[in-house]
């Protein structure tokens, strides 16, 4: 690093540091200026967590320096979306560590998301598929990563998921202790089979990814401990516990989260779950435990008959209202977590507003709102009143059915829940992709609580004025994610029969509930 002013610090003649972005034992990270292509980087210096090992121990100083020079310039072959991009390598020769220029990804870590809340399975499912194709894509180039965690998952902004940090993961694996004894790193996400002392393979990735699945849902670590020893006898030694809030997720967690690494399955077989997973998380699995608000929270008026209670969404999606009656349902959001409760008992008195006699909830559009005239340019792809009978017509071609159980209409595909013939729970998923054809899922499933419908009498024609009526009124300003799902009638409460129109971005989501004929039931605003 040279030093042209006193305030002025240039990496290489080229890297001009800026500001502090992180850091930790393995060295800092910086945001810089290149001052050659005039962009933004990030800049990383490669240390060991012992500031003396060069001292004592200078063959492994060496060898960390030449790990770290070729596990980077392998990564650096690895072009996949989902891993970070490596710029450049500054090599200062013997007796220096290597400082990597990467691509500068905007949208915070994974660790600063889940420190606002735990992520809805569906959220999880698809955050993991994206960080398993980085995987994939370093383990076809002989990479591993040996350090998944929430803080080497950056977002960019638009959600996706980058993997970052494979050039201080070499350094671990090379020096597991310092001369006083020191871990170096944090022992949370590492495989039992390298806290034992193995390389472990590509397996050791994938725990590590299903236990940062298992935070990201549950909000907390299964196996931390008071201390880093404690911790790391937990991993050797000790079962994983089912998650509670992981719903289709939790077939995924179970079947990796397992002390043999031959056991877990392959990577591919973890894609197709995680697929399933995500397909069928739109909405949180029902608990027979009754949930209770936390201590300081006040609960909302307990609804009657009459009177409709929603939930607020969360920052990347939205919670449904649970499908079990006397069951509380809680709705998490960005910087604290809303609780709507259905109690036994309550004070009847504290009834929700009303405007003219029809009751509606605060920050909501009152039903029958009328539709305006269509002028959404969201309404692509299979988003679309053709395409939406385009994929259903192609899905009961392939497989003969017409009852669904769920449908989730993105502009890329569709997908649904289709009922096994002469039964009313059974169901097998399958996805319409333009050019691809229908797929089936890897998985059937079982409906809990919803009664299945048929597809063939939905105006699907008012589609595009729904949309329409979404941007206008959901409060989305730069909607990214728009898509409609269905909601079947439920078996344990009054649910109508309806579908939602949804707009989401990357803090909030909002939806329009309408009925099979395309009439307003209720539009809910991001912020409502």
């Amino acid at each position: 690093m040279s030093d042209g002013d006193t305030d002025r610090r240039v990496v290489d003649g080229r890297f001009e540091l800026e500001s502090r972005l992180g850091g930790g034992g393995m060295g800092t990270v910086w945001r810089a200026r290149d001052l050659l292509l005039h962009r933004s980087v990030a800049v990383k210096e490669v240390r060991p967590a012992d500031p003396d090992l060069a001292e004592y121990d200078p063959d492994s100083a060496r060898m960390l320096r030449e790990r770290v020079l070729r596990e980077g310039r392998a990564l650096a072959r690895v072009q996949h979306p989902n891993v970070v991009t490596i710029h450049h390598i500054v090599d200062g020769g013997e007796g220096t560590y290597p400082w990597i220029v990467m691509e500068l990804v905007e949208g915070g870590s994974l660790a600063d998301r889940l420190a606002r809340a735990p992520m809805m399975p569906a959220e999880a499912a698809r955050l993991g598929r994206g960080v398993l194709d980085a995987l994939r894509a370093a383990h076809a180039a002989g990479v591993q990563h040996r350090d998944v965690k929430p803080a080497n998952v950056l977002l960019r902004t638009d959600g996706r998921p980058v993997l970052t940090d494979f050039g201080i993961a070499a350094i671990r694996d090379s020096t597991a202790l310092t001369a006083t004894g020191s871990i170096i790193g944090t022992a949370d996400y590492m495989a039992p089979e390298r806290v034992a002392g193995s390389d472990g393979g590509p397996a050791a990735d994938l725990w590590s990814l299903a236990m940062m699945l298992y935070v990201a849902v549950e909000g907390h670590h299964p196996l931390r401990r008071g201390t880093t020893l404690a911790t790391l006898a937990a991993v050797l030694h000790e079962d994983v516990p089912p998650p509670k809030q992981a719903g289709p997720l939790a077939p995924v967690l179970a079947a990796v989260l397992v002390r043999d690494p031959g056991a877990r399955p392959e990577a591919e077989t973890v894609e197709h779950m995680l697929a399933a997973a995500e397909e069928d998380g739109h909405e949180p699995a029902a608990t027979s435990y009754p949930l209770a608000p936390p201590l300081n929270a006040v609960p909302a008026p307990v609804p009657t008959p009459s009177e409709t209670v929603v939930p607020r969404p969360e920052s990347q999606g939205r919670m449904r209202r649970a499908a079990l009656a006397s069951v509380a349902a809680a709705a998490v959001l960005v910087g604290g977590i809303t609780w709507v409760a259905w109690p036994d008992g309550g004070d009847k008195a504290s009834a929700s507003p009303t405007t003219g006699g029809r009751h509606t909830t605060p920050g909501t559009t009152p039903a029958d709102t009328p539709l305006p005239s269509p002028t959404t340019k969201l309404a692509t792809g299979m988003l679309t009143p053709d395409g939406i009978r385009k994929a259903l017509r192609a899905i009961e071609d392939r497989t003969g059915r017409d009852t669904f159980g769920d449908l989730a209409v993105y502009p890329e595909y569709v997908s649904v829940k289709a009922m096994v013939p002469g039964s009313r729970t059974r169901y097998d998923s399958y996805t319409y992709r333009p050019g691809k054809g229908v797929e089936k899922g890897t998985l059937p499933g079982t409906l809990m609580g919803k009664l299945p419908v048929s597809l063939k009498n939905y105006r699907w024609d008012k589609l595009p004025a729904l949309l329409t009526l979404a941007e206008q009124k959901l409060g989305v300003d730069k909607p990214a994610s728009p898509y409609l799902l269905l909601q079947p009638p439920n078996e344990f409460n009054d649910d109508p029969e309806a579908f939602e129109v949804c707009l989401a971005d990357k803090y909030a989501t909002g939806y329009v509930l309408a009925s099979p004929q395309g009439k307003v039931l209720k539009v809910v605003p991001a912020d409502g």
